[in-house]
């Protein structure tokens, strides 16, 4: 896993090893700022991070002040909840974002990493704004031998949604992954029907009067760096997350947006996407993440 990761990160590594010439013992501020500048983190971050650094820099001084910026609020699981043992836990992913960010792809990976752990999975083609998102999630189950609950193009995701919850209580399934269409902060419509797909969704899984939660998870395209920032807070602002999936992080040398997106957010980054397949998901370790930056900047110790 952590080879992988090191690959994840290679493009924002190989920068920052550019950038320095050489691994150091310590780095000067003025290094430090301009590896972060080119991370893509975030420049108000940038300066706070700096002020509370010495002016040479250790990596056991770095280490600490990353993990300050990614000690965000871990997400409730809820097979950790005080359930009785006769109790099944139905859970609900709302997978939500702009379109073009991997939305189907990531539903994909997940549904295969739930299958992996035995789980029984159903995947709702929610995204019915685009006949092309329906067809392409039909495909994924098919491949992955997982069953999709559809409905023709146009039609209300809503319904959509509260027939998956319904279905899946009544054979006993264990995850629902939820698709929903693409929405920029411009289209009120799309906005006020992702709102109705959550009070459905709710409203569908009180009525089962059995171990139940519904999360939202955001998918962010990792390519934007810091930029996706914007348009993360509007869909924080709409509804509450439950927490953060990174797409695209192998094609892009922005990887210091991570720490922008878990700073201005205040949400678990969950899983990295790095690449097309369905096993390319990457569960996020943040001390990993971290060592894997520091490993490009300093020379090695054991850690």
């Amino acid at each position: 896993m952590f080879s992988l990761l090191s690959q994840t990160l290679q493009k924002t590594t190989n920068t920052i090893t550019s950038l320095l010439g050489s691994k150091k013992d310590k780095l000067t501020k003025e290094e430090l700022e301009e590896i972060l500048i080119e991370a893509d983190m975030d420049y108000e971050l940038i300066e706070k991070l700096l002020d509370s650094l010495p002016s040479y820099i250790s990596r056991e001084a770095l280490e600490k002040a990353f993990c300050k910026l990614l000690d965000t609020p871990k997400i409730q699981n809820p097979e950790d909840s005080q359930q009785t043992l006769s109790d099944k836990v139905l859970e609900v992913k709302l997978i939500i974002g702009v379109n073009g960010a991997g939305k189907t792809t990531t539903i994909a990976k997940l549904a295969n990493l739930y299958k992996h752990q035995n789980k029984k999975v159903l995947l709702g083609a929610g995204d019915t704004f685009r006949a092309a998102a329906i067809e392409q999630i039909k495909a994924w189950g098919k491949r992955l031998n997982i069953p999709v609950l559809s409905t023709q193009h146009g039609h209300d995701p809503s319904a959509l949604a509260f027939d998956a919850i319904t279905h899946a209580h009544a054979k006993k399934y264990d995850v629902v992954l939820l698709d929903t269409a693409g929405r920029l902060h411009t289209q009120t419509n799309l906005t006020n029907e992702l709102l109705k797909i959550i009070r459905v969704s709710q409203k569908a899984l009180d009525s089962l009067h059995t171990a139940h939660s519904l999360q939202k998870y955001l998918i962010l395209d990792g390519t934007q760096g810091s930029s996706s920032i914007t348009q993360a807070k509007y869909f924080a602002d709409v509804c509450k997350l439950d927490g953060i999936m990174v797409t695209k992080l192998d094609g892009t040398s922005k990887g210091g947006a991570i720490f922008s997106i878990a700073q201005n957010l205040g949400l678990p980054i969950l899983y990295l996407g790095i690449g097309e397949s369905e096993r390319d998901l990457l569960v996020f370790d943040a001390k990993n993440f971290i060592n894997t930056l520091l490993d490009s900047m300093f020379h090695q110790t054991n850690h």
